[in-house]
């Protein structure tokens, strides 16, 4: 009788535990030419709750011809009946569509999206839990923080595709705005976009020769914005070449292009270590001479999203919570997971489940 309880008790014991690892978190990015930030975040949620609890995909570099191909990643997803929650950032354009596919086969699974690029109300009543850049908010501080580092020109780049979108077309207007109001002459560039024929390289390349025709043009108290990911490094470095202003990257964060663009090491041991990597860029800063004219946030902000959102993911498919849109929770992981507190609203009263999130802006400068 004994054997046959232990034995019972073994087979339990199985049981509980293949139960724990049957609760799964799907992850889809952009690649590391797209989005590397977004793809490390990726990587490291894989390494952090181990291969058999996350799944990592990504979507086409040309998302915007190849949307099918980001559609079939996220339904490839959803046909492990053991995932319960798919993480998805940037969620670019196919993914509210990708969610409706899903649901038509599976209504047991959370989708939270970290930077939505479609119709902001559409996309918050298709997914369970949204985190954006607070890109409204960012109209003004922008440029407020342009004039503090002494902008006299502000230089905007961007494409159509960009500007169609709500947000970043709606952030751009209040950025015009704000420059009348602050004695800031506005100037909007049009470059190809990454998605394009061109690529990512030719967008690069875009970048690289006329930022400093820019510079020249319209003299080193230029402050100069891309709204584009695969634009930031060459930004940076003709802006370093110039002698300009940098106020923050598209997607604020330490990591975002700026190391690269000062040939910065991360030792392995350093991997993950804002102030090492703070440092390290006022450093260069320094050495360059661009003391107070080169920005970003304190936190890198993708990664916090996918950081975040992987926290309340797991704990949500774990059943430590059975509300999926439970917002003080995804709050707290905001908090927890990026030091995201106070700053952080609601689309508005009606859609709560999609949070802005600011965070602490910081400009590099030896004191």
């Amino acid at each position: 009788m004994k054997k046959i309880v232990v034995l019972l008790l073994a087979v339990l014991l199985l049981t509980v535990a293949s139960a724990a690892y049957a609760a799964k978190l799907g992850i889809m990015t952009g690649t590391v030419s797209q989005g590397e930030e977004e793809y490390r975040a990726g990587e490291e949620m894989v390494a952090l709750y181990g291969p058999e609890n996350v799944t990592h995909v990504t979507y086409p570099d040309r998302f915007m011809d190849e949307q099918e191909t980001t559609i079939s990643q996220v339904i490839s997803l959803a046909a492990d009946p053991d995932i319960k929650v798919i993480l998805i950032c940037q969620a670019v354009p196919g993914t509210a569509a990708a969610i409706d596919k899903v649901r038509e086969l599976r209504d047991d699974i959370l989708f939270i999206l970290g930077t939505p690029h479609e119709e902001p109300y559409m996309i918050a009543a298709a997914a369970d839990v949204l985190f954006e850049i607070d890109q409204p908010t960012r109209g003004r501080t922008i440029i407020e923080k342009a004039k503090a580092m002494g902008a006299e020109t502000f230089v905007h780049i961007s494409f159509p595709r960009h500007m169609s979108m709500p947000l970043l077309a709606e952030r751009r207007a209040i950025m015009e705005a704000t420059c009348e109001e602050l004695g800031i002459e506005f100037v909007f560039v049009n470059a190809p976009d990454p998605t394009g024929e061109g690529g990512v390289a030719g967008a690069q390349q875009f970048v690289l020769e006329d930022t400093p025709r820019q510079i020249e043009r319209y003299g080193p108290n230029t402050a100069v914005f891309s709204t584009n990911c695969g634009m930031q490094e060459p930004l940076l470095r003709a802006v370093v070449r110039g002698g300009a202003i940098y106020p923050e990257q598209c997607c604020p964060s330490p990591y975002h292009a700026l190391p690269n663009a000062f040939g910065i090491e991360v030792p392995p041991e350093m991997a993950g270590n804002v102030p090492f990597i703070i440092e390290a860029i006022t450093e260069k800063v320094h050495e360059n001479g661009l003391d107070g004219r080169i920005g970003t946030w304190a936190n890198p902000i993708a990664m916090s999203f996918i950081r975040a959102g992987a926290a309340y993911g797991m704990a949500y498919a774990e059943g430590k919570f059975a509300d999926g849109q439970d917002m003080e929770r995804a709050r707290a992981a905001l908090y927890n997971h990026a030091g995201f507190g106070a700053n952080v609203r609601p689309l508005d009263e009606d859609n709560t489940n999609f949070l802005f999130v600011t965070g602490e802006s910081i400009i590099f400068a030896k004191n």
